[in-house]
């Protein structure tokens, strides 16, 4: 993982990034303390016949009761052999082992005996059922999903390398070591931090465990180098693409998480209040920010772009120092995802498809949560290939499969005494000097300039999208004619389409729905702003229903010089084109890309493509 960096500190040394070690993640059984923590194990049942692992959290809104037929499912299986999980995991390790190109000037490979007494401690295997298992840092750590019989509860266990009391004695020593030797060791910025690190640590092993087992030294380097470059304690939760949500809610309090598949789950990491407090003072650092008693609140962006909200100080906090991350996909969801995932139906796309192409302005309105600039982002899919993008955040989230996009992200105060900022509201202004085509701004909160600007932008001829908080169409023209945004009604007037997004339960399942697509007009008189509703979600049949005439379209028409069949037909390509990408479920990142690119510049030949059914993934992408 990359490291973050201080503002200004081009020659910042490792050893500030994590200072201190955490100790090996232990299962904590109710009543068991650190003396009698162990780990538990269970076999990996996997039931692909049954359920299909997804990859978000509306992944399984079609099936309303995938979970109850899991718990089904697992009450009527045979309790697992501890033997046979022993075999598995095991095996698996050696395998890695086996296919790997290893240093053996550094370390052998471990023996078999050693990996199969050493490595990971079989215990409590006849309490749990496990439902699911997979790897995140293999050999070294994986994730189950288990399953409680007594309380039918699904709970998610981290399982890292165990260490015995002398290679936690070891490990501590090599810290100290490593620590001290970094603390006088500058690297500048042009050099690959991650190998000067890990060369280091290879080295302080060689020369101070020269007699420590092989097996043992790499479960040593895995824990230095997880604790030093990546995220310690919650290192195999960061690495879970399935995770939506970390949620660390204070002192001796498991932390939870939000699974794509199982949703809220209890976790077995534990902070207790010192580890708590070091741990968020570390990801302050991590993410280039300062957080103490007297600046207890920080909301930052993570190396990898996850968001991160973290509180120190149980003055503030109750239950003690707290943080929340909200992960971000290295891979953004596409329009098919949303469409698969019913956020939106086809011809909600082909229209969104359309207006975008013709330089409509949108807002995405929805609570937290609801997938507003998940949804601004995928239909960003649809911003011609190379038309001239800007994008302004606070925190950095959008990613958009363009080449000529400038991408801003704002920036707090460098020294207390506030110098340094860089706000939303001077790249907003900037970016209009920067003459871009399609103007997105990641969110507009309470700041009437950066709202005045953001309206200011449409009505100068940028095509603008953005996201805002509000559950209804008159509530987000509330909140923007209102104060503290006080936007006027005739700036309100130049925006186009507002959508609605929420965030439902459906038989206890999350799933996102974009409830009302809406087509912004003056009133008459022009002294008001009139709401056009164009789609609308039915949640009694979860499905889309078209209840107006759009006025939009018909303008579009206008302009391009259609007829209504013409139109008709525009809309109707689109829709064939992404029907076709569900039908055959192509939703990858690239060919999703280049098929809508590509129909942007030869639409015939994707056409002809899509209806002899030759268009499949991957579509390698062509010469721009």
């Amino acid at each position: 993982m990359a490291e973050a960096a201080d503002e200004g500190d081009a020659e910042r040394s490792l050893s500030n990034i994590f200072d201190e070690p955490d100790d090996e993640l232990v299962v904590r059984p109710d009543g068991a303390d650190d003396e009698t923590a162990d780990w538990e194990i269970l076999d990996e049942r996997l039931i692909e016949d049954l359920v299909v692992r997804p990859d978000d959290d509306e992944a399984s809104a079609g099936d309303d009761d995938e979970l109850t037929e899991l718990v089904l499912w697992v009450e009527a299986q045979e309790p697992p052999e501890p033997e046979d999980i022993r075999e598995t995991v095991l095996s698996e390790v050696k395998a890695h082992f086996d296919a790997a190109a290893l240093d053996t000037e550094f370390a052998a490979r471990p023996t078999d005996e050693f990996i199969d007494t050493h490595w990971f401690d079989f215990t409590y295997l006849d309490e749990r059922v496990q439902v699911e298992r997979y790897w995140v840092n293999k050999p070294y750590a994986y994730i189950s999903v288990l399953f409680h019989p007594e309380t039918k509860e699904f709970s998610y266990e981290v399982t890292e390398a165990v260490l015995d009391g002398f290679e936690r004695y070891v490990r501590e020593d090599l810290t100290r070591i490593l620590r001290n030797s970094l603390m006088y060791h500058d690297i500048g910025d042009d050099v690959d931090r991650e190998a000067v690190f890990e060369s280091k640590a290879k080295e302080i092993i060689a020369e101070h465990a020269a007699t420590v087992d092989d097996g043992s030294i790499y479960k040593l380097l895995y824990y230095l180098l997880r604790d030093f470059l990546d995220y310690g304690k919650i290192d195999p939760l960061m690495r879970d693409g399935n995770l939506e949500d970390i949620s660390c809610d204070g002192v001796d309090v498991p932390v939870f998480v939000y699974h794509g598949g199982y949703r809220d789950l209890r976790t077995n990491v534990v902070f207790d209040q010192d580890r708590l407090n070091s741990f968020t003072v570390r990801l302050a650092q991590r993410a280039g920010k300062h957080i103490s008693v007297s600046n207890p609140l920080v909301d930052a962006s993570l190396p990898d772009g996850s968001r991160i909200q973290l509180t120190l100080g149980s003055d503030i906090a109750t239950r003690g120092a707290n943080f929340t991350i909200r992960k971000f996909a290295d891979v953004p969801y596409t329009p098919v995802d949303l469409i698969k995932w019913n956020t939106f139906d086809v011809d909600q796309m082909a229209y969104f498809w359309l207006v975008i192409e013709n330089n409509r302005s949108l807002v995405f309105a929805g609570g937290t949560g609801s997938g507003k600039t998940t949804s601004m982002n995928a239909v960003g899919f649809f911003i011609p290939p190379n038309a001239k993008v800007v994008s302004i955040e606070d925190t950095r989230e959008i990613t958009l499969p363009h080449d000529n996009w400038i991408q801003s992200v704002s920036r707090p105060p460098v020294t207390d005494g506030g110098r340094g900022e860089v706000s939303m509201y001077q790249l907003l202004q900037a970016s209009l000097r920067q003459r871009p085509e399609y103007l997105l701004v990641g969110e507009i909160r309470t700041e009437q300039r950066v709202a005045l600007t953001f309206f200011n932008a449409i009505a100068t001829g940028h095509t603008s999208y953005t996201t805002i908080h509000a559950d209804s169409v008159d509530g987000a023209l509330a909140r923007l004619q209102n104060a503290p945004l006080s936007v006027p009604v005739q700036m309100i007037q130049d925006l186009d389409v507002i959508a609605i997004q929420k965030q439902i339960f459906d038989d206890d399942t999350r799933v996102r729905r974009n409830s009302v697509v809406a087509e912004i007009r003056p009133s008459d008189d022009l002294s008001q702003v009139e709401a056009n509703d164009v789609f609308r979600w039915d949640p009694s049949d979860d499905e889309y229903d078209s209840v107006g005439d759009s006025e939009l379209l018909a303008e579009i028409a206008e302009e391009r010089g259609w007829t209504a069949d013409e139109l008709a037909d525009e809309l109707a390509v689109r829709a064939e084109t992404l029907q076709y990408l569900v039908d055959e479920d192509i939703t990858d990142y690239d060919t999703v890309t280049e098929t809508i690119h590509r129909f942007d510049r030869d639409r015939d030949s994707v056409l002809a493509q899509v209806r002899a059914a030759e268009l499949s993934a991957p579509v390698e992408a062509e010469a721009r």
